[in-house]
């Protein structure tokens, strides 16, 4: 994919320019955003990257165009997984409503930074070591069991670099805005607005080493990686308010997660074997190993999110039903609905 200078400078100065927009905006205006505000702004940005793929698709050719699809979708589902930890240590710290976008923007940002080096890393490593797509398949096969057998979220949001922090400085309780710091008689205090900065940009970071190898097993394009998690990250604050409560009906998103990574991870290890050639037991002769193509792996991960979706909706709804004390069908005995209720 022969991507000229002027459309990284193009991507990168609306990248840049969308991050400034929001920073003055909620800077200027700190506010929990309304269900309008944000439906209309998420919509905006799934627009355009839909836009984008298209033009990828027609410009670049449909190879590349259904990488990018495949590695948005991809991404956006990983980021609709963080919701959860971001929800998590929203309610741990019990940050204000009134100052989370600022808190979510900020998370926003450190993780751009942070794959934004992934991005880099990955692709030196990919042409200068051939057999980074085996530790690459390996890792996310790894992630995979790990969210099978882990589909419970902690609801602790305080790691060991949280802990560390709150065991050697001094912090008030007292809230203010983005500042990470006030003094006090005379005293330098971190706010609480500092630990919530420090749980968003570590966790940010662990998940950046699971989206990196994830999409570079959906394309190998710098260029596609990058902005595939430019797309996914831009509209996570609007989505983390419009679907509230709605993510914790989302019961199976860590095995349908668990289930594309898996097979992410396969496609890349057949990849390197693809690659390397690797002779196999017939006689030293060179077997020809097959690749997963693109439109199988958009397939794969379109179905699985829709069958995860439908299935946890499902559940978490005659859960609901059932806790209201009808049966899942919704059907009452017809004596006992003539009798009406008993006192």
């Amino acid at each position: 994919m022969n991507v000229s200078a002027l459309e990284w400078a193009i991507t990168l100065t609306v990248t840049i320019a969308i991050l400034l927009f929001d920073v003055v905006v909620i800077g200027r205006r700190p506010h929990e955003p309304s269900r309008r505000e944000t439906a209309t702004a998420l919509s905006i940005y799934i627009g355009l990257a839909v836009i984008f793929g298209l033009w990828t698709w027609f410009f670049h050719g449909s190879q590349y165009g259904l990488e990018f699809f495949a590695g948005w979708l991809t991404e956006y589902s990983l980021s609709v997984d963080n919701l959860f930890i971001f929800l998590i240590i929203m309610a741990s710290f019990k940050v204000p409503r009134i100052y989370q976008q600022q808190a979510l923007l900020v998370g926003i940002i450190l993780a751009l930074i942070f794959r934004g080096v992934f991005i880099a890393l990955g692709a030196v490593a990919i042409q200068q070591f051939s057999w980074v797509f085996y530790v690459f398949g390996a890792f996310l096969v790894y992630t995979a069991i790990k969210l099978v057998r882990d589909t419970e979220h902690d609801d602790d949001a305080e790691n060991s670099v949280v802990r560390f922090a709150r065991r050697h400085m001094k912090f008030t309780d007292r809230w203010d805005g983005l500042r990470l710091w006030v003094r006090e008689n005379g005293t330098r205090l971190m706010t609480p607005m500092f630990l919530v900065i420090v749980a968003l940009g570590t966790t940010d970071l662990l998940f950046a080493l699971d989206s990196i190898p994830a999409i570079y097993g959906l394309t190998q394009e710098p260029y596609l990686v990058f902005t595939a998690n430019v797309f996914a990250l831009m509209g996570l604050r609007q989505l983390y308010f419009l679907l509230g409560d709605l993510l914790k009906r989302l019961v199976y998103l860590s095995q349908g997660l668990a289930l594309i990574l898996a097979f992410i991870g396969v496609k890349l290890l057949l990849h390197a074997l693809h690659e390397n050639e690797l002779p196999f037991i017939n006689g030293g002769e060179h077997v020809p190993v097959p690749e997963i193509p693109t439109l199988l792996s958009l397939g794969v991960i379109v179905v699985t999110l829709l069958v995860t979706t439908a299935a946890s909706l499902y559940k978490t709804r005659v859960h609901d039903v059932r806790k209201n004390g009808e049966p899942a069908g919704g059907t009452q005995d017809p004596d006992e609905a003539q009798a009406g209720p008993t006192h």
